[in-house]
């Protein structure tokens, strides 16, 4: 940390009880960290999961719902999921914590408890009355923030918006400059259909709605290069100069980074009044309680947590 800024204090939520992210978060507690990690969850759990007795103060206890058992989910602990991450958002609004880090939560198993629930970008964005959260994942030096998340691909085409794209780019040119430092974000804009179009023959969407868009925005000082066919947007010259790869829809983008840094890639949720970082993963149900499972995304996560704060605090 820089001279006069205390160490910040990172909330770390410990996720879906019957996957990894209890043992995970338990190993985060013996490495030695320049900041201070708060554990929110099950203290029996994670003690469980760490084979050990854990320190006081280093979590904040939540009480499962009910019994868990690794690798079987349990639609009776969706609610304590969701409290957790309550306790981690109430404590960055309020000043508790400086940051929050999610280990992976069941999307489907908190459905079947009939909650709705699209993901965590979106319940953080409800939690914290955003007006819209921007995806961005973080990786193998490369940065790919999402136009569109957890929709259906019948959907993605019609959520591809003149507003949207147009709101979205500017959370990330603005977050890039506040959060990442970067003076003057340089941003590649991938197409949404074959061929970024190929001149209206492949879809409308880049003449109808990006193009005109991205001409709007760069009268009003961004520096936006596209749409560009998304096939080669990760080419290594494509990329050359850019600050960050904007896609239009979640297996557009992403597949590319996770291929060159999964297990150590961090999911970044732009749009927030606080920070937020997550694993690039999922529950991997069949590694829980194997003793097998790999904390390099959430160690890459609380890092850059860290990372981000540091950057904010000069």
């Amino acid at each position: 940390m820089s001279p006069g800024h205390p160490p910040p204090t990172i909330a770390v939520t410990t996720g879906e009880p019957a996957g990894i992210g209890p043992e995970l978060c338990a190993a985060l507690l013996s490495e030695s960290w320049d900041c201070r990690l708060v554990l929110i969850g099950d203290r029996s759990l994670l003690e469980r999961s760490a084979g050990r007795t854990l320190p006081d103060g280093c979590v904040l206890h939540v009480p499962l719902a009910a019994p868990c058992t690794p690798g079987h989910l349990d639609p009776a602990n969706a609610r304590y999921v969701l409290t957790v991450l309550d306790r981690a958002v109430d404590g960055c609004l309020d000043g508790q914590f400086d940051a929050m880090v999610t280990a992976p939560v069941h999307k489907g198993v908190i459905n079947d408890a009939g909650i709705p629930f699209t993901g965590h970008t979106e319940y953080l964005a409800q939690r914290t009355a955003a007006a819209l959260p921007v995806m961005m994942l973080v990786g193998g030096g490369l940065r790919v923030a999402l136009v569109t998340t957890h929709l259906p691909l019948a959907a993605v085409s019609p959520a591809v918006t003149a507003d949207r794209l147009r709101a979205v780019l500017r959370i990330l040119d603005t977050d890039l400059r506040d959060k990442f430092g970067v003076p003057e974000p340089r941003i590649l804009v991938c197409g949404l259909n074959p061929h970024a179009g190929e001149g209206g023959h492949l879809g409308r969407e880049e003449l109808d709605v990006i193009e005109p868009t991205l001409r709007e925005l760069r009268l009003q000082g961004l520096h936006l290069t596209g749409p560009v066919p998304a096939d080669t947007a990760f080419l290594p010259e494509r990329l050359a100069g850019h600050d960050a790869v904007l896609a239009m829809f979640h297996d557009q983008g992403l597949p590319v980074l996770k291929h060159a840094s999964f297990g150590h890639a961090v999911n970044v949720t732009l749009g927030l009044p606080i920070l937020r970082t997550s694993v690039d993963h999922g529950t991997a149900l069949d590694l829980a309680g194997t003793g097998r499972a790999d904390a390099g995304s959430l160690r890459a996560a609380v890092q850059l947590a860290r990372d981000l704060h540091a950057a904010r605090a000069r």
